[in-house]
């Protein structure tokens, strides 16, 4: 479904996300976006692989926050990232260019934001020499590539909203794109998310979570 009813909403921590009004449902959490994606995705998914290359794909880039986090750690921990990320639905300009995570971290927009928006779609771009970025305009069922991965960013909306991206197809899907010991991360704790993350071949962790949830989880490919 495309978002065609889409507007800007703060967040408690001062940074924004989108709501949708075709889906029902916000991008990020409402309790702070930056505050969720740094806890989900940058604490318990980038900083749990110790690598210092390390691929990794995220399926459903949309704000393009949690690719950006991930540029920024990237150079901080002078690190080698290939993140390769799916959406079939882009922002529209007017809305990424009013979003405000730049500017809540002090970060240079133009290096670290505006660039995923703007570069050209399904091509391999060097954005900087620690961050080799690819966004890919197709829906998770339909991305097929022989190539694996250290690290899942599992952002899709929720289980409630997008019950097909949630399933123990997609997850055996995910489970052989990883590399072995590899792992995906994901905000959602449902018991049928876990159980369908179990039937995929994870080891699945329920760990603490962002601030408004309870639990978030980290599964791994053990073998």
């Amino acid at each position: 479904m495309k978002h065609s009813n889409i507007h800007i909403v703060e967040t408690l921590d001062g940074s924004h996300t989108l709501k949708s009004a075709d889906i029902g449902e916000h991008y990020h959490s409402v309790n702070g976006a930056v505050q969720e994606s740094m806890h989900v995705f940058i604490k318990n998914g980038f900083h749990s692989v110790d690598k210092s290359r390390l691929s990794i794909f995220e399926a459903g880039f949309g704000t393009g926050l949690n690719a950006m986090l991930t540029f920024h750690e990237a150079e901080k921990c002078n690190k080698l990232i290939d993140y390769t990320t799916l959406e079939l639905y882009p922002v529209d300009e007017n809305i990424f260019l009013k979003l405000n995570y730049a500017e809540i971290l002090n970060i240079d927009s133009g290096k670290y934001f505006l660039p995923l928006h703007t570069c050209e779609w399904n091509r391999n771009i060097e954005l900087s020499k620690n961050f080799l970025f690819k966004k890919i305009n197709t829906d998770l069922n339909e991305y097929a590539d022989n190539k694996l991965f250290d690290i899942i960013y599992f952002d899709a909306f929720s289980p409630e909203k997008q019950a097909e991206l949630w399933t123990e197809t997609v997850f055996k899907k995910m489970f052989s794109i990883l590399n072995t010991g590899g792992i995906l991360v994901t905000y959602s704790s449902k018991g049928e998310v876990k159980r369908n993350l179990r039937s995929a071949g994870f080891t699945v962790m329920r760990l603490q979570g962002a601030a408004g949830k309870h639990h978030m989880i980290q599964a791994i490919k053990n073998e």
